[in-house]
């Protein structure tokens, strides 16, 4: 799939075997934010050169085909049906209203589902046994000639239960509470030096305890699928073949997951994901309405089937983050110098599935101690499963670090950029191993100028406006720029020009506009020459959009795949043309540590009157190794920023401690931030290149720009009223009496 002007609205996409939907390029957007720097990529358009997204035009023009907007034959609708208890088992299930609805095809339950080989995921096997596991579990299905009907019969299935109750109520005492498998969260303990030696000879002590909420993705195109098996009358069963058009975040994991579980081969599925509209880690991993679809569209072989989930539905079936309770404490000696750090986080995770938000993690890498104990604990519940979110981990993680370590600056009288400086480490304290790089230091300070940090006077309350306490605060940011599945990239030519190939997912992230610009690069032609081919399956095999790693891994594969073919065929290479390459870590990673770093800075405005925070400022300076495109990496890390502002202020699920019911279930309820709440936000970063993360020089930049926001912005609270805020989000209710 070259590049391409986008087909009319009116006309047919390509059928189910056809490889994704071409993205046309763009002229140069007017409007746009003027990014703060642009390195020119050797005179071809390539790395570092500021470029317009290609997509652009086909999704402000709505001519970008979603999952479920692919224009396939004769679709039937689904609608699923969905359990009302967290624990127990179906005694009974009545149909018989459902399936007088006109139009109705199908009726899916227990009963009738077909049977699945293996269960090798547990959040995928549905409709398999009378049982019910958590509050929200797919139990049925309709299946409709219309979506209206879909979801009117599904509201006449009735269901009898025998409820056994449950455990869905988290808190951070729960006697269930335990120290989770080591490969469920990494290292989920860890302890070095004398740790209580440390607290016992320190001038000065920070012991709280901090929460985050519950958090839900929530992003702009809920979970889609459109699910066709191909009939092959009086072949082999062996030959069937299924197509699934779905929103992921790259098609390996789908397809090596779901064909063991349905006796499939992965080269029987063929999964297209040319655009997704929005993931933030909810949509890595297949969900079960993946399976329930599949297993529909199975009995219906022939014709295919559409579901998209609710914006109710979203925050029942795929995945949060899970809240966490963290307990930290901070020694330190007079000079403000850490002698000990404590990390304890407990979170929950469902019985169903295990999933670690690994909150600990942040805080063995980022400052220097001689003692150090963290430990994660889970709380096994009646619940539906986490999964990933805008860095898992990290985020949670660093809004108690950092909070703690403003804490700390106040004890000791120290500035907290001062206090980060006098407890910098040489080397990564969780390893031992030297950094890759790590510029810090520099992010806060380029920040702390750029932002006027020297107004800051310590002295809460000294600033206002009106009935508003004004204050700043910063916070630091780190995100691992870890490897994991080997990718491979196959360069072709045609027609006077490159195709770039292979398995990577653009999730809004810009991966259309980019890869080719490493291409280029690597190729040595211009940009303008070189088109993209991705988000499918039967393209070479690539790590999925996930962990930050995207863009990088992605690149090493593209360049080693470039240079085979310029070694292959030269400068000047004949029509047909093609190489096909893995990257490889590069030599000599493995002997560092290699993160991404930044600092945030906030400036708030504190209502005595209401309560309300209203964040006037926020600066992000990043130092993420070479950036490819400055305007998609503003874009990344504005977002980032925005979403981290957004769980500061506004993000929390409430769960009914009786079924686990997610009660704030829509955007009514469950508030994100606005246009409003973002007055002036910028973000910069610091020139570096990262030779040890990738050839490119780059470094992960989706997750960093979340990480620390929220603790900035409390800092903030603290420094224009003296109240700390230790528990997300900062409502009114908590600044206020």
């Amino acid at each position: 799939m070259t590049i391409s002007p986008p087909a009319p609205p009116s006309t047919p996409t390509p059928g189910p075997d056809a490889p994704p939907v071409a993205v046309p390029d763009a002229p140069p957007a007017t409007g746009a934010p003027a990014p703060r720097r642009t390195v020119a990529g050797r005179g071809f358009g390539g790395i570092g050169s500021d470029r317009a997204r290609v997509d652009g035009p086909a999704k402000v023009t709505g001519t970008a085909p979603y999952a479920y907007e692919q224009e396939v034959e004769n679709p039937a609708y689904l609608f699923g049906v969905t359990s009302a208890i967290a624990v127990g088992r179906i005694v009974d299930i009545d149909t018989t209203q459902a399936e007088r609805v006109p139009g109705v095809l199908l009726v899916l339950t227990h009963r009738n589902a077909p049977r699945l080989r293996t269960k090798l995921m547990g959040e995928l096997v549905v409709l398999q046994s009378d049982r019910v596991r958590h509050r929200g579990e797919y139990i049925g299905a309709v299946v409709a000639q219309t979506p209206e009907a879909a979801r009117e019969a599904a509201a006449l299935v009735r269901v009898r239960y025998d409820d056994e109750g449950g455990d869905v109520d988290f808190h951070a005492d729960h006697p269930a509470a335990t120290v989770p498998k080591r490969g469920a969260a990494g290292n989920p303990r860890e302890e070095k030096g004398d740790v209580e030696a440390g607290l016992a000879g320190a001038a000065h002590l920070v012991d709280a305890t901090y929460t985050t909420a519950t958090e839900f993705h929530s992003p702009m195109e809920p979970h889609p699928i459109t699910a066709l098996w191909h009939p092959r009358p009086g072949l082999d069963p062996r030959a069937r073949r299924l197509t699934i058009y779905e929103a992921d975040q790259g098609p390996i994991a789908t397809q090596l997951i779901l064909a063991p579980m349905l006796g499939l081969l992965p080269n029987q599925i063929k999964i297209h994901s040319p655009f997704v509209g929005g993931a933030f880690g909810g949509k890595g991993m297949p969900h079960a309405h993946v399976m329930l679809v599949v297993l529909a569209a199975k009995l219906l072989a022939g014709r295919p089937v559409k579901f998209a989930l609710t914006r109710q539905q979203m925050f029942a079936t795929v995945g949060y983050r899970p809240p966490t309770a963290q307990r930290l404490r901070l020694a330190a000696d007079a000079d403000g110098r850490l002698t000990a750090v404590v990390h304890e986080s407990v979170s929950p995770t469902a019985k169903l599935a295990t999933f670690v938000e690994q909150a600990v993690g942040i805080t063995r890498v980022m400052y220097a101690t001689p003692n150090r104990r963290t430990e994660q604990r889970v709380v096994p519940l009646d619940i539906a499963p986490g999964t990933f979110m805008r860095a898992p981990g990290e985020f949670s993680g660093a809004f108690a670090l950092e909070t703690a370590m403003d804490e700390l600056a106040v004890a000791t009288g120290l500035d907290p950029i001062e206090l980060r400086r006098r407890n910098e480490p040489d080397v990564d304290p969780d390893t031992g191993k030297p950094w890759s790089t790590r510029n810090l230091l520099a992010c806060l300070d380029t920040g702390a100028d750029r932002f006027g940090w020297e107004v800051r006077t310590g002295r809460p309350g000294e600033r206002r406006d009106g009935e508003w306490l004004l204050g700043m605060g910063v916070a630091a940011a780190s995100f691992p720029a870890s490897h994991a599945l080997s990718t491979w990239a196959r360069i072709t030519f045609a027609g006077g020009r490159y195709v770039v190939e292979l398995q990577a997912s653009d999730l809004g992230t810009g991966a259309w506009t980019i890869l080719p610009q490493i291409a280029a690069d690597a190729l040595e032609v211009p940009v303008d020459l070189v088109d993209a081919r991705i988000g499918s399956t039967g393209l070479p095999v690539a790590m999925i959009a996930g962990g930050s790693m995207g863009t990088y891994t992605w690149g090493n594969s593209i360049i080693a795949a470039a240079r085979a073919f310029r070694r292959k065929h030269g400068p000047l290479p004949a029509d047909g043309a093609t190489a096909r390459a893995q990257g490889r870590l590069p030599s000599g990673a493995r002997q560092f540590a290699r993160h991404s770093f930044g600092a945030h800075f906030a400036e708030v405005a504190v209502s005595e009157v209401t309560g309300e925070v209203r964040v006037r400022r926020m600066l992000g300076v990043f130092a993420c190794g070479r950036i490819v495109n400055p305007r998609t990496a503003r874009s990344q890390f504005v977002g980032g920023m925005t979403m981290g502002l957004s769980a500061a202020l506004h993000e929390a699920g409430h769960r009914d401690p009786r079924t686990g019911h997610v009660v704030n279930h829509d955007l009514a309820g469950y508030h994100i931030a606005a246009h409003a709440d973002v007055l002036d936000l910028d973000a910069d970063w610091v020139e570096e290149f990262d030779p040890y993360v990738s050839p490119t020089g780059a470094k992960g930049i989706g997750e960093v720009g979340i990480v620390g926001v929220p603790a900035a912005i409390g800092n903030a609270i603290y420094d224009a009223t003296g109240r700390r805020v230790r528990d997300l989000p900062f409502t009114p209710d908590k600044l206020v009496g």
